[in-house]
């Protein structure tokens, strides 16, 4: 048996985990589409692979997936509907039957719903084989109250009410850490995303422990009860102010000290956690296979840097299948990547510019400039467009 290359990543440590960062609704088609598109003479191999990574059929029968979870954010919901518009329109048109009055927003908002609870519903045989440990979907909040805590609580409680097998999603901002905090009182399970910095992420582990502390007092279940706390490492590096500043002192910045810095960030919160026994895993997103400028070879450093980790890897289609095509090329996994440390030059050179100091040190930012910080307005923007669409969709499809 060939091991997929995130297989491999995996068997670096028998905690760490590889999700699925889309609707499980796709992966039918994407799988189709991938497959055709493979190699000569490895288009069987792809689908052994691809195959035990998520299978409908498997999953219904065994229980059994190579995923052990999905994320999903308003771009990829709005990806699902436009796989099968007229099918979703269908969904908008009995929706708004089933509720004379009713606006778009609230069109919306129960179409977002069932797009969570049918993904839910498909991996839910995993949740419960599992007894809750894998098998969990990612449901997020409007990205257009990130600011909003009312209104993030009341989505959160309805995005919990889907399915056993849901993990809110909230944003890393001063208001959604304290909506975390509510949560997981709750008993709720959560994921911090848009999330960069260390500051955020220890303010997450803060609202976390004193969510849990709550909750053991008020004697809530908490046994199947999950946390993870999301880097979305690409989306620090390309989209923080960091080039910026840097152009502005005389710095040059390359890619692969672009890369360091989101590595040393991301080390530094994982070995924290794992210092104070943190029961939040780490999560690993918005990654890249790309030439490094350094060798000249293709590099996945998002995975090839924290190999040996116990975290969790979500992977978005678009990714795995540059993975699967770039196999050949890449190197193999050191299981000991996660305690290396970052290259101390580029740290150095970094630590001149105030949005990188402010990612990396333990204090650099206070709770209420969380949501300020480049890479969170960038992603609150680009999550809240593709919210807009989604609505803009029901309403044309209500207009008819």
């Amino acid at each position: 048996m060939t091991q997929n290359i995130l297989e491999k990543l995996a068997a670096t440590n028998p905690e760490a985990e590889i999700w699925w960062d889309s609707s499980p609704l796709i992966y039918p088609s994407w799988k189709e589409e991938t497959l055709a598109k493979a190699p000569e003479g490895k288009r069987a191999e792809w689908e052994t692979q691809l195959t035990r990574l998520m299978d409908h059929e498997t999953i219904e029968t065994t229980g059994e997936m190579g995923f052990r979870g999905v994320t999903t954010n308003p771009p990829l919901s709005l990806q699902a509907i436009k796989l099968a518009p007229e099918r979703w329109a269908n969904h908008i048109r009995d929706i708004a039957r089933a509720n004379p009055g009713m606006d778009v927003e609230g069109v919306y908002w129960t179409l977002y719903l069932e797009l969570v609870k049918k993904g839910a519903e498909a991996i839910l045989p995993v949740y419960e084989k599992s007894g809750g440990k894998y098998g969990m979907l990612s449901g997020q909040v409007d990205p257009r109250f990130v600011r909003d805590g009312d209104k993030m609580l009341a989505q959160g409680l309805s995005i919990y009410e889907q399915a056993p097998n849901v993990m809110v999603k909230l944003p890393g901002s001063k208001e959604g850490y304290e909506v975390l905090e509510e949560l997981t009182a709750r008993g709720i399970s959560t994921n911090n995303t848009t999330s960069f910095t260390v500051p955020q992420y220890m303010r997450c582990m803060s609202a976390v422990s004193a969510g849990l502390l709550r909750a053991r007092a008020a004697g809530v279940d908490l046994s199947k009860w999950r946390s993870v706390i999301t880097h979305m490492s690409a989306r620090l590096g390309e989209l923080s102010d960091w080039k910026v500043e840097a152009k502005t002192r005389g710095i040059e910045l390359t890619l692969p000290e672009i890369r360091d810095g989101e590595e040393a960030i991301l080390k530094r919160a994982y070995h924290f956690g794992k210092s104070e026994n943190h029961p939040s895993k780490m999560l690993q997103c918005s990654m890249r296979v790309e030439k490094d400028e350094r060798t000249g070879k293709l590099v996945s450093r998002h995975i090839e840097d924290y190999a040996g980790s116990d975290m969790v890897y979500t992977c978005p289609p678009s990714y795995i299948a540059g993975l699967m095509n770039a196999e050949d090329e890449l190197a193999d996994f050191d299981p000991k990547a996660i305690d290396r440390e970052p290259n101390k030059a580029s740290i150095e050179k970094l630590l001149k510019l105030p949005s990188f100091r402010a990612a990396y040190e333990f204090d650099g930012m206070r709770p209420d400039q969380f949501a300020h910080f480049g890479s969170f307005k960038a992603t609150e923007t680009e999550f809240a467009a593709a919210t807009r669409q989604t609505v803009d969709f029901v309403a044309m499809v209500m207009d008819k």
